[in-house]
């Protein structure tokens, strides 16, 4: 194994947002079984700790890889794309107007009903843009146009935490 390999590299995947979860959970396993810390017990403390750190990696490039919003935003900063989620938070008008439709609609929601409409609009413009990462990444290499929608996509996500929180106060 090589540490300075990316993610993909290291579990020996394509380097491209479309990825099969199955084939990705089962490399992991495979990895991890190599790396394993007791497994080298027989070679002393210091090799133990070099297999905890590949373990260590080997877990932080996995959980990159299975979440498609985290992969989104690892393959744009591979490719120079910074998604500078912190310091840019200049997004079209469109997408604004919509992020505030949703916060009333949080905030006016009086029923689980009308959270789960509210969830289920969310999740539709969620797998939207899923699909239009896939279609820049994949599809065109676009890293640079792929930044707006993984940003939006970064919205979406806590927006969604939001909406559960409040699923849990009709609960």
């Amino acid at each position: 194994m090589n540490l300075q390999a990316d993610d993909f590299e290291l579990f020996g995947l394509a380097q491209q947002f479309a990825q099969d979860r199955m084939v990705l959970d089962a490399r992991w396993k495979e990895l991890q079984r190599e790396a394993h810390p007791d497994k080298f017990a027989a070679q002393g403390a210091a090799s133990q700790r070099v297999a905890t750190q590949w373990s260590v990696r080997i877990n932080e490039a996995y959980q990159r890889l299975k979440d498609p919003l985290r992969r989104a935003a690892y393959l744009c900063e591979l490719h120079g794309a910074a998604i500078n989620a912190h310091s840019n938070t200049a997004m079209p008008a469109s997408f604004l107007m919509q992020q505030m439709e949703w916060r009333e609609a949080l905030e006016d929601a009086s029923s689980a009903a009308a959270l789960e409409a509210l969830s289920d609009e969310v999740q539709a413009a969620r797998l939207q843009l899923l699909q239009q990462c896939e279609a820049l990444l994949d599809g065109q290499q676009a890293y640079a146009q792929a930044v707006e929608p993984v940003r939006a996509l970064m919205f979406i996500e806590k927006f969604t935490q939001d909406v559960n929180q409040r699923f849990e106060q009709f609960e």
